[in-house]
Formats: C-alpha cells, structure tokens, sequence
C-alpha cells in the first residue's frame, strides 16, 4: 500500500460487498469536486455508532485502519469467530456501525498525487501553498478549508483564534460553518441517524479527545478512560478547541463524542507503520463499540 487514495477506496468498498453480501454501503454527499463521500454499514441492532477517518488531507492513513476494521468485524461475523475475545455476532445484532472512511477525498488525492496540469483549481491552490508543488503537508478540502474547524460549535470564536482569514493548508475554517460540502454532508448524515457515540479517527498523538465546553453526558470522562485503558492512549480533557466534528456532535447531542488521536510521529505518517497503528487502534474501535 503505497498510499491509500480515492480509487482504491472504491475498490476495496466493491470488494467487500461482493465478499460480504450484508454489508450495506451509502452514498452521504459529494466532495467539493464531486466525488462520492462513502458510507458503510455492519450490524443490525437498534444502536447506531458512526466513526469516521480521513477529515485532514494528510492524515490519510486512517481511511485504510478504518477499513481494515470493518473487513476484520465483517470477516469475524460471517465465520462466526471471536475477535480479540469478543462475541462479534453478538455485538452486531445490538449495534449497527456507519463507517465513513474518507470524509476528504479531494484533500487525500491531493497529498497522495500532487497537482497535474490539468487540475481545476491548479492556479489556486498553487497560491494558497505559496507557489510549492509539494502538498504532503495539505490537510485541508480542495479549496482551502480546514473541515475540522466548519462545524456549528462556537465556529466564531474557532475562527478569531485560528487567526487564518483565507484558504491555506490548514486551519482556515472557511466563510461560514457548514461551507464546505463535505462537512455539510457528514453534519447532514449525522442528523439523520441517531447515533449513541461518535469517534473521529485523526493522526497523531496517541490521546482521545473526550470533552467539550462541559456539554458532554457525566459517563463521557469514565468512557474515555476505558477507550485509554485498553490502547495505553492518553484520555485529555482539551480546552481552547471549537468547531470540530465532535465537538458539534456533544453539543448538539449531548452524547459521547470522541477523537482519537492515532499513532505518534509526524503527519502524513509513514505507510510502513500501519500495521502498528491498527494494532492500537482496534481495541480502541472495539470498545468503543461496547460502551
């Protein structure tokens, strides 16, 4: 795996629906260049559970952790097999997962193949990235906005902090909250679902974001601890951070949302690590399926 981008993402969603009939797979929206933003479902309980990976451009790798995790729970559920202990029949006839693996797909496109001539937005972009052809740095959309800072919570005060009043790599939260058709779908998606927990997997740091502005639901700290425990992450309370995915989500919910911080080193992180990286992140995903 060389770098897991928009195709092969395609394929493996082909692949695992022609290998696992019961998985059911969505279309939530399309990107800003029009690429479909995938959905996939496994389980068939009455308890809905989304996590979601690939929102930072760079922070690509965990698409492909979130997909092994779904072929993994999908391979354990047809065999009838545990998985690291657990009954995954079980699980699944309580719990019905939506996994969106690439919430950015133009952004993951860009980090993994650069900007060709031909390229729609070539001109801008080039301005943005201060005339550099290298965009292994890029974490945001297409046009220039940060998806992680586009959501309805307290998205002025996320806006005067990140100081960035234009399109750039990162940290531009756009012109208005829910600008951006990829954070409008996944804020659309949510609202249509009625989800028990969220996890948003990002790279890196190995910490579990848990809190926001004291909307969270009283187990939420005790949960963390227990997505901690069994991944030897660090649960951090955070302040003086707006406008992300969960933090919208507890705000708007007042249910469990989680961030998860996958893996230590510098983004993008190597390829090379990945089987390290899901060692850690599975009991993670696993519990957090359970809480």
């Amino acid at each position: 795996m060389l770098g897991y981008g928009y195709q092969t993402l395609a394929q493996e969603l082909n692949r695992l629906g022609k290998i696992y009939p019961f998985l059911q797979t969505a279309c939530i929206g399309q990107s800003a260049m029009g690429r479909d933003i995938h959905a996939l479902r496994i389980g068939h309980g009455t308890k809905e559970i989304h996590f979601n990976a690939a929102m930072h451009a760079n922070e690509w790798i965990t698409a492909p952790l979130l997909m092994q995790f779904v072929e993994d729970l999908a391979c354990a559920y047809a065999r009838g097999t545990a998985w690291q202990g657990r009954n995954i029949r079980r699980i699944l006839s309580e719990y019905a997962l939506w996994a969106v693996p690439m919430v950015n797909p133009d952004g993951v496109e860009l980090v993994l193949h650069g900007l060709p001539e031909e390229h729609p937005h070539r001109e801008a972009l080039l301005a943005w990235n201060k005339g550099s052809l290298s965009f292994i740095n890029w974490k945001a959309n297409i046009r220039g906005v940060d998806l992680n800072d586009q959501f309805p919570a307290h998205w002025e005060e996320e806006k005067l902090r990140r100081e960035h009043d234009g399109p750039g790599e990162r940290d531009y939260g756009g012109e208005a909250p829910l600008s951006e058709p990829e954070a409008a779908a996944l804020a659309e998606f949510t609202e249509c679902h009625d989800f028990e927990l969220v996890v948003a997997l990002h790279t890196q740091g190995r910490e579990i974001y848990w809190n926001y502005r004291d909307y969270e639901p009283a187990e939420a700290e005790t949960l963390a601890e227990r997505l901690a425990l069994a991944s030897n992450y660090e649960a951090v309370k955070l302040t003086g951070s707006d406008a992300g995915y969960k933090d919208w989500f507890i705000q708007q919910f007042r249910r469990p949302g989680f961030t998860v911080e996958v893996g230590l080193g510098v983004n993008p992180l190597p390829v090379e690590t990945f089987a390290l990286l899901y060692e850690e992140v599975v009991p993670i995903l696993l519990t957090a399926l359970e809480l």
